[in-house]
């Protein structure tokens, strides 16, 4: 396909995520804070965010990357049930 066949194809089910990302993003500045260091997670999501818009390809590798733990070394026990999405600061 070319671009405008991508586009024409995509171009709707990313702007639903656009918004999606941008209505995210207002509850978090909406949200009270009580003054402690901003989650990791946030930090992280700016800074995959940031890639998005960069100009550089690979796009979804280096988010994937950025969003991935690259530990090699077990845990002695889980914190909590489940996954929280991005590691947390070494």
């Amino acid at each position: 396909m070319n671009r405008e066949q991508v586009a024409d194809a995509y171009f709707l089910e990313h702007r639903a995520k656009l918004l999606d990302l941008a209505a995210f993003l207002d509850r978090i500045d909406r949200a009270d804070h009580d003054g402690s260091a901003e989650d990791f997670r946030l930090i992280v999501f700016r800074s995959c965010i940031s890639k998005l818009i960069d100009g550089e390809g690979d796009r979804a590798r280096r988010i994937l990357d950025e969003l991935s733990d690259h530990t090699t070394e077990p845990i002695e026990a889980a914190p909590m049930k489940g996954a929280i999405g991005a590691p947390p600061p070494a």
